[in-house]
């Protein structure tokens, strides 16, 4: 039986950086998202470059269905999931009452559902082996309270405590539970977001590959909330000490 890692929404941005740190490591890799063709590009490079296996699955993972073929598909080729880096994630902005409801709730499902319900599929493989691990993408957002972006901090907060929930459940075993927390990335998430941030914001961005290599080596480590970049560190750091009130109204300025 191989073993490889899952990575979803590895098309591009933090996804494809984190598979290209798992694949010069000599991961063999399942790659999804909704991009085939881009998929099948990154397949390519990969095999060729590092010399490993690179499965290719085009999958919506807001649609349950398709959660649930992931895991089968895995299930009836007797492949071994060493990593799950649950990556996809969709973002949507305006005031809560405004923003479009079926992108909102498209977010959870994605955000929430689809990363618990994966969690809940490939962990207890992991636990029953005593090896693996799983890596959530949060967000700083996670820390705060987000006008213009309600439901995607919420989602965010969600991962985040999930995340530190079960890492806690499997201490002592050889399984790493981990959230990475970047503040702006410069992906296109921002932009399929509708995502407006004032110049200050901007000074926080960092870029895809430097968020991956701090994620990826972190994670190895078996730590379990990651927060690269010294401004986001401070940032949520700063959270602690100050209102909620307070926090909530600078990210409105912020997201303006």
């Amino acid at each position: 039986m191989q073993s490889y890692t899952i990575v979803t929404g590895a098309s591009c941005g933090i996804g494809y950086e984190i598979a290209q740190l798992f694949a010069k490591d000599k991961n063999n890799l399942i790659l999804v998202a909704r991009n085939e063709e881009k998929l099948n590009e990154i397949k390519k490079d990969f095999e060729q470059k590092y010399k490993i296996n690179v499965i290719v699955i085009r999958l919506d993972l807001s649609v349950d269905n398709d959660v649930d073929y992931l895991y089968e598909y895995v299930e009836k080729n007797k492949i071994v999931v060493d990593n799950l880096i649950n990556n996809a994630g969709i973002g949507n902005f305006g005031e809560f009452y405004k923003a479009d409801c079926t992108k909102d709730l498209d977010m959870i499902k994605l955000n929430v559902y689809s990363l618990t319900k994966l969690m809940k599929l490939f962990l207890p493989n992991m636990i029953k082996r005593n090896k693996g691990g799983i890596l959530n993408v949060a967000s700083t957002a996670a820390f705060g309270v987000g006008p213009m972006m309600s439901v995607y901090y919420a989602t965010k907060s969600y991962v985040l405590s999930l995340t530190e929930s079960v890492s806690a459940e499997v201490k002592g075993t050889n399984v790493k539970i981990a959230a990475i927390c970047p503040g702006p990335v410069d992906t296109g998430f921002q932009g399929k977001a509708g995502v407006k941030k004032a110049k200050i914001a901007k000074g926080y961005m960092m870029k895809a590959d430097e968020v991956a290599r701090d994620a990826y080596k972190k994670y190895n480590k078996g730590k379990t909330i990651i927060i690269p970049g010294y401004k986001n560190k401070v940032l949520v750091q700063s959270f602690r000490f100050l209102p909620r009130k307070v926090i909530g109204m600078a990210a409105l300025r912020l997201n303006k």
